[in-house]
């Protein structure tokens, strides 16, 4: 379960009433768009093959009984997470299933996924629901928005900002100087 939430976002009441039959080779189906085009997200092969390896009376579910309602199952996972994350080292206080979403969010923002993916992933009606919970906080965004900024300086800049290029390494000697154009 662990697992699953926190390679493919999903909300713990989707987790926890996952069909078998939404996982087809490595890829999660998430939802259908508004728009009619299916959301998939890839689990990595570990992930897969764990829940692949789930065994359950109901062979459709990969963790539900079928019968109970959706909402007994999400409080008696609530009440797993609480206590796994009450016995951790340290315990995480507040701790809760969600944490897991919000891991798989910021871990795409760092990694440069633009936000509007994320926001599709996650299903959210609108960008503007991602942005809200998870781009003002990203210190990693704003990094990588000043070595945004910084490429596009030429390079002498660059070296001045304190980042050594192969052109700074050289010798004055070797240096060549940039072909002025014509504008």
């Amino acid at each position: 379960m662990v697992m699953l939430l926190r390679h493919s976002g999903l909300r713990i009441q989707d987790a926890a009433c996952l069909e078998r039959s939404r996982l087809k080779d490595d890829k999660l189906f998430l939802y259908t768009q508004k728009t009619g085009t299916p959301v998939n997200c890839p689990l990595p092969p570990e992930t897969v093959k764990a829940l692949e390896g789930l065994r359950n009376e109901r062979t459709e579910y990969f963790f539900w009984d079928g019968q109970s309602e959706r909402e007994t199952t999400v409080k008696s996972w609530n009440r797993v997470f609480q206590k796994l994350f009450s016995t951790t080292e340290p315990p995480i206080a507040g701790g809760h299933a969600h944490r897991f979403r919000d891991t798989f969010a910021i871990s795409l923002l760092l990694k440069g996924v633009e936000l509007s993916h994320v926001s599709i992933l996650l299903g959210h009606s609108s960008v503007r629901i991602t942005e809200r919970h998870y781009s003002p906080w990203v210190k990693a965004r704003q990094e990588l928005l000043e070595a945004d900024v910084r490429r596009t300086w030429p390079r002498s800049a660059s070296s001045r900002a304190g980042k050594a290029t192969p052109e700074s390494r050289r010798s004055k000697f070797t240096r060549r100087e940039p072909v002025s154009r014509p504008h």
